[in-house]
């Protein structure tokens, strides 16, 4: 049998706390798996490793967890096509409709990814700009004159 830890225990054993948890599920990006019979909140190993899942895209992508929501739901489609597609009596009709439900999920990820890669990528242009000018400003205070 899987281990259930209580709210305290999983906040602990991912470094957040029970409040971030409780957030995130508001958010729908956690819900936990399992509930005590008075309703307290049980969470599984799944659980803690979407926990650090969203850690690492909070990382990656910022504290935008509008965007990461965007990305969890996208690997839960892909999981669930990835599931049915190896399922049995899966007919090729119905393979061929998964793979291009897999193909458009992983293009809007890709989008995603495409923002926030432009975002940082204007943002180091407008960081190259002015290290120039400062550079140039630098140069011009250093020279004798």
């Amino acid at each position: 049998m899987t281990q259930l830890l209580s709210i305290g225990a999983a906040a602990e054993a991912t470094g957040l706390t029970p409040r971030t948890l409780r957030y995130y599920e508001q958010r729908g990006l956690l819900f936990p798996s399992a509930h005590s019979t008075g309703g307290a909140r049980r969470y599984t190993p799944a659980d803690l490793e979407r926990l650090a899942r969203i850690r690492s895209l909070a990382e990656l992508l910022g504290a935008d967890l509008g965007q990461i929501k965007k990305v969890l739901d996208g690997e839960d489609r892909l999981e669930g096509i990835r599931a049915e597609y190896h399922s049995d009596g899966v007919t090729p009709e119905r393979e061929h409709e998964l793979l291009v439900q897999a193909l458009a999920t992983r293009q809007a990820l890709l989008a995603e990814v495409d923002t926030k890669v432009a975002a940082l990528q204007d943002m180091r242009g407008q960081l190259l700009q002015r290290i120039e000018r400062l550079e140039r400003r630098l140069g011009r205070a250093e020279q004798p004159g």
